[in-house]
């Protein structure tokens, strides 16, 4: 007779904890959320503050706190003590309380003054407290400082990337302009023609793109005088390839990449003119505008 071995009743421990929730990972987890959530409650609060509002409330700290030391001195077990004396209930009294606060929230720690039972519990607080404090203001200082510099990179990159406009719009009209000196010799091939008339409006389009970038920054906005010359080198560029394409050789066709690129020129200067350059500059630069417009629905 066989004999059946009854299965055990108690699991191995691999089994067991193979079964178990992993609850402790999903505590753990939310617990790490909720404190980042704090966290950055925290900040956003004080990010909000200005420098002189987190400077009052530290100062406003150490006050509270010294006129708390000296009316717990009321207690003859608690309170501050002043060279084994406790602090009296008067007005110098509270000037001394006064003082150990701000040696407390600085941090400073003579040890004239010294407080006596739970009072502890209050100094330990205030300086934790005035230290989180007094780091904040300088943070705020090192940000604002920071801020200055990086506001100084962006306004020198802003004319640089302006001055490169201005030079990159006068190597496409001089490109134009041997384009067109190409097609009075009557001798240069039109596939050679139209090879380099491509890659001029190509970069011709590259340069329009940057321009169209840097007006929609109402945050920065170029000076009147660099805006004029910019739309004057694009108002040269456009007229010029206007009448290089009324001139091209017998036999030139224009390619759909050449035509695509014709398109996205008159679009992009039109949308420059109409409305990337900031309205307090339109009425001294209305005469570029109105020529690079009316080009650009000639060369469309």
């Amino acid at each position: 007779m066989e004999s059946v071995t009854a299965p055990s009743s108690t699991a191995s421990p691999a089994s067991r904890f193979a079964d178990t929730p992993r609850e402790r990972p999903r505590s753990q987890s939310l617990s790490e959320s909720h404190r980042r959530q704090w966290e950055n409650v925290l900040l956003d609060v004080v990010e909000r503050q200005s420098t002189s509002q987190l400077f009052l409330a530290y100062l406003a700290m150490i006050v509270l706190c010294g006129g708390v030391y000296w009316l717990v001195g009321l207690s003859p077990y608690h309170g501050l003590s002043a060279g084994g004396i406790p602090v009296e209930m008067n007005l110098r009294g509270l000037a001394t309380a006064i003082y150990f606060s701000f040696v407390t929230a600085t941090s400073v720690g003579y040890g004239d003054v010294v407080p006596v039972g739970a009072v502890r519990i209050i100094a330990v607080a205030e300086a934790v407290t005035g230290l989180l404090i007094f780091g904040a203001v300088i943070a705020k200082f090192v940000s604002r400082r920071q801020d200055e510099i990086v506001r100084e990179i962006h306004r020198v990159t802003f004319e640089e990337r302006l001055d490169r406009v201005q030079t990159n719009l006068h190597l496409v009209l001089s490109e134009l302009q041997a384009v067109a000196m190409m097609c009075d010799d009557g001798t240069c091939r039109p596939e050679r023609i139209s090879a380099r008339l491509e890659s001029a409006a190509l970069v011709f389009a590259g340069e329009l793109r940057a321009i169209h970038a840097l007006l929609h920054r109402p945050q920065q906005a170029p000076e009147e005088a660099v805006l004029g010359a910019i739309l004057a080198s694009l108002a040269a560029s456009l007229h010029e390839l206007c009448e290089l394409l009324g001139y091209l050789p017998a036999g030139f066709s224009r390619s759909p990449t050449l035509e695509a690129t014709l398109k996205t020129l008159a679009r992009l200067a039109d949308e420059i003119c109409g409305e990337c350059v900031p309205q307090v500059y339109t009425p001294a630069l209305t005469v570029w505008m109105d020529r690079i417009q009316e080009i650009a629905r000639k060369i469309a």
